[in-house]
């Protein structure tokens, strides 16, 4: 969709201001918390990509990989970080392609992304060793990348997947997000931006799938998603359900707008979580 990159990250939306004391808090401890940086093609100014890795003192031999959302960073995804590091994790936080501290022109919607984050999968093993278990969470954007790398030839250390509120493909995020949010129909605009796209990143819209991908993936698999989500439409979550054969759940936060399942009720957040954990990590 050709985003060009932006030096900052937007303002959320009015219905979670009401969130922001407790958002900030949880920043706070991602900025305190000791940490370490780490590189993708760290001496290649144009292609670095960077990522914060955290490591929990009891050395439990297990990481979730965290992917942020649209025009987000690691650092928006603090609260997450805490509630796996609570639960004993460590953690991997990567900032996308034109988003943070990484390099790159232009947002790509999470499907170069899935395959930088094969890489930075392949590197937590090199680093952490062999019998490091590995979960994949996402948010937004973050949860279709997850639900895109899902269909990848991934390692066996990837034990699970956790996609809160992934779309189900770009091309029909577009066309719904035109309609609802612009009023503007899906022709001529879709055909004519996925030709731009193509140039600048060398895929068609409708090349992206989460479908496509989650019918090739073999991990267990809990999708959340908001019941009031008007940004990306429940729908889509069923969708993606139906999808993948692999073991998987579905949660559906019935008062949650979208990527507030968490701010919701954090507790029932975590709890759900670990649930899921119990059965499959």
């Amino acid at each position: 969709m050709f985003i060009p990159r932006v030096n900052y990250v937007p303002e959320t939306s009015a219905e979670k201001q009401k969130y922001a004391d407790q958002y900030y808090e949880y920043v706070d401890w991602f900025k305190k918390i000791p940490h370490e940086t780490w590189y993708l093609n760290e001496h290649e100014p144009k292609k670095r990509l960077v990522a914060t890795f955290i490591q929990h003192p009891d050395h439990l031999k297990k990481t979730v990989i965290i992917s942020h959302g649209y025009k987000g960073n690691r650092e928006t995804m603090a609260n997450y970080a805490h509630m796996f590091y609570n639960m004993g994790f460590n953690v991997l936080l990567p900032d996308d392609r034109a988003h943070g501290d990484s390099a790159g022109e232009y947002i790509n919607f999470g499907w170069l992304d899935r395959l930088d984050y094969l890489n930075w999968i392949n590197k937590l093993i090199a680093v952490k060793g062999e019998d490091e278990k590995i979960l994949l969470f996402g948010v937004s954007m973050g949860g279709a990348t997850v639900e895109m790398l899902s269909g990848e030839n991934l390692p066996t250390q990837v034990k699970a997947i956790i996609a809160d509120c992934g779309y189900s493909s770009i091309k029909e995020e577009m066309t719904y997000l035109l309609k609802e949010q612009f009023h503007l129909p899906e022709y001529p605009i879709e055909p004519l931006v996925s030709t731009i796209n193509r140039q600048r990143l060398g895929f068609y819209l409708g090349d992206v799938s989460s479908i496509d991908q989650l019918r090739k993936n073999r991990r267990p698999i809990l999708f959340i998603h908001g019941g009031k989500d008007t940004y990306v439409p429940v729908k889509m979550a069923y969708e993606n359900y139906r999808a993948t054969k692999a073991p998987k759940q579905l949660w559906i936060v019935k008062n949650a707008t979208h990527a507030e399942s968490f701010w919701y009720n954090p507790e029932a957040y975590q709890h759900r979580v670990g649930q899921f954990l119990k059965t499959y990590f």
